[in-house]
């Protein structure tokens, strides 16, 4: 390998390891989401499929809700509290959804509001 290789090689890795906590955070509930989406509108939609994704969406809303719940979270405590609040929420919905007594499209609106919060500059 040449100098010039190792070079772009090294920077390369080092380039594509930074993230920020909110960009990793704004990738998983993006992918979730996209997962419900599909879950709903591809031909190949299968109610096994929506069920999975309903529990990746409610592991992430989990994760949320402990960390607006602890102490050294950074956020305005009303703004905790309207995250917490939106995690019981989607826990309830999700289980109407489950019982094909609600519409998975509420989950989805709620997911893309938070997205559009999180969304890094430029995009």
């Amino acid at each position: 390998m040449t100098a010039p290789q190792m070079a772009q090689s090294a920077y390369s890795v080092t380039a594509t390891s930074v993230r920020t906590p909110r960009g990793t955070e704004y990738d998983a509930i993006a992918k979730i989401t996209g997962r419900l989406k599909a879950s709903t509108t591809s031909a190949a939609a299968s109610f096994a499929g929506l069920v999975r994704a309903l529990h990746d969406n409610r592991r992430l809303w989990t994760v949320l809700a402990a960390d607006v719940s602890d102490d050294d979270n950074q956020l305005p405590k009303d703004v905790r509290a309207q995250i917490f609040y939106l995690a019981e929420f989607v826990f309830q919905h999700t289980s109407k959804v489950l019982q094909q007594k609600g519409e998975v499209e509420v989950l989805i609106d709620i997911n893309s509001a938070i997205l559009r919060g999180l969304k890094p500059k430029g995009i």
